[in-house]
């Protein structure tokens, strides 16, 4: 039997700090990808990038990341969480030792697709153990909430240790600085997380019992890297060039051969029953737009405030410090209003807050302005980013059976990593358009000019998460229900235990003992 509570006997004796050690892990994930921000003009001019290719060192990390989630997600579910856990961090401590050895452009490349995979391992094994450690309703949403706290303080906070490590130690400290993070969280995953079944036993034996789609996951990830690679250096070499069109076109092509084998597959990396999850559903598009749109502000933030105003690295992560503090507050504003107003209304005032944070950052950014003008802008933007990223993780894990929390979150993360990828690329693209052949004020100016038609464009991509937000979670599926929020649940009126019980019966053949134990109460 596979239910979508958590057991007593599964949930570690220590869970308050079992907690602490999976949100310092999305700390960890969160921090690798925006650290790295602050350093890169010195990254790009000790190791000789090119302005267009420099964004490949948040963009190998953020293709390989999207790319092997779904694998990772499955490698959770069938190996063992902790074991996937572990080995992630494993990987994580190695490739942040070789990063800070590369002396040139194709091996730190390589480095920040290694660290991905090592993300695309991480990122589900904790979510899906957040999911299957605490039960579903307010104590998930409370675990999630400091879970996204950590996540919202690392990509801020990110920045300011990547600003103080690049300053007193040089670029190649952004990367030594896991080794010993990643071995920390090591040390303290055996005796906090709860030791893995064997093979074939307990709860999850339905989900041991499924294979690895390997050919799903490569095509994926070589589909989605080469649209990657189209967007990132089409204007470069050419929108019409031989490498970029067939790019394009083998891309396509993967993308095309991955529906295929998902569909012919006997163990899907994307289940097909799991798309009629609408909170599953909504939470992969908003992280698609989370991504695409508000995810790119710490690229633009970072080259307004080094490439235009001329802040070094310290000063750079210091600038940083109010858009996390802002990130944290709206992930804990985040709980409380899916609690009391559902899961639409969290994500709709996330979503529009943001927007108005970013447009509010275009009108405001100057070549010759304070940083005390786009502050309002940075933290408007930062509580909004905080309020929907916790929202769509919560929104991800719900009515999902524990056996699938790991590939709940995989589908989830590719799309969040897809569009992040793709919308930094697009966003870099818009910025640095103007700027060719220019230096000096001249630059200054053109960039700022770039900056502000990208803040627009990603406030544009952000107001469809809106859109979408309300088609995937209408009247129909009401957050209250979907989120155990207040209010009485009838039988009727309680779509996620109906949904649930089909998902059960579609996955093992066996209607959920909880679910008839329900109806049989209700009855009498």
């Amino acid at each position: 039997m596979t239910d979508t509570s958590t057991s007593a006997s599964r949930r570690p004796r220590r869970a308050g700090p079992a907690l602490a050690l999976l949100a310092f892990a999305q700390f960890i994930i969160a921090a690798d990808y925006n650290i790295v921000y602050v350093a890169l003009p010195e990254i790009g001019r000790e190791l000789d990038f090119s302005g267009q290719t420099l964004q490949w060192v948040v963009s190998a990390y953020a293709v390989a990341f999207g790319g092997f989630m779904l694998l990772g997600g499955r490698a959770a579910d069938l190996l063992g969480r902790r074991r996937v856990f572990v080995l992630a961090l494993v990987l994580y401590a190695v490739s942040s030792l070789a990063g800070g050895l590369a002396e040139s452009p194709g091996p730190l490349i390589g480095v920040r697709a290694a660290q991905g995979l090592g993300a695309a391992l991480l990122f589900p094994a904790t979510l899906s153990l957040i999911g299957t450690t605490f039960a579903e309703g307010p104590e998930r949403n409370r675990a999630l909430a400091v879970w996204a706290a950590m996540g919202g303080g690392g990509l801020a906070g990110g920045a300011l240790l990547g600003g103080v490590l690049t300053d007193l130690f040089g670029w190649e400290s952004v990367f030594h600085v896991f080794v010993l993070l990643a071995g920390a969280a090591l040390l303290a995953a055996f005796p906090l997380l709860p030791a893995d079944r064997p093979s074939g036993a307990g709860p999850d034996a339905a989900a041991r019992e499924r294979r690895f789609d390997l050919p799903g996951a490569l095509t994926a990830t070589a589909g989605i890297t080469l649209l990657v690679l189209v967007l990132a250096q089409g204007p470069e070499w050419g929108w019409t060039s031989s490498p970029v069109l067939a790019a394009l076109g083998l891309g396509l092509a993967l993308l095309v051969v991955f529906a295929v084998i998902e569909s012919r597959s006997r163990d899907p990396l994307m289940p097909p029953r799991m798309f009629a999850n609408p909170s599953l559903v909504a939470a992969m598009a908003i992280t698609a737009v989370f991504g695409a749109g508000l995810g790119a502000q710490y690229y633009l933030l970072t080259v307004y405030l080094q490439d235009v105003l001329g802040y070094d690295p310290l000063r750079t992560g210091l600038a940083y410090l109010p858009l996390t503090l802002l990130n944290i507050v709206g992930t804990k504003v985040a709980e409380r209003l899916i609690t009391r107003a559902g899961m639409r209304a969290a994500l709709s005032t996330g979503l529009v807050t943001g927007t108005a944070g970013m447009v509010l950052l275009a009108l405001t950014l100057s070549p010759h302005a304070p940083f005390a003008a786009v502050l309002p802008g940075v933290m408007v933007t930062g509580f909004g980013m905080g309020v929907v990223w916790t929202s769509m993780w919560i929104a991800a894990g719900n009515g999902v059976a524990a056996g699938e929390q790991g590939v709940a979150s995989g589908m989830a993360s590719v799309t969040h990593q897809s569009g992040l990828a793709a919308g930094t690329a697009l966003m870099v693209f818009v910025a640095n358009a103007g700027t060719g052949g220019l230096d000096g004020d001249a630059l200054r100016r053109e960039l700022t000019r770039g900056l502000s038609a990208s803040y627009y464009l990603a406030a544009g991509v952000t107001v469809l998460g809106v859109l979408v937000t309300g088609a995937a979670l209408g009247r129909r599926h009401s957050p209250r229900t979907l989120l155990g929020g207040r209010g009485e649940q009838t039988p009727r009126q309680c779509p996620l235990r109906r949904g649930h019980h089909r998902e059960q019966v579609r996955a093992t053949g066996q209607p959920d003992q909880h679910h008839d134990d329900g109806q049989r109460h209700h009855q009498r």
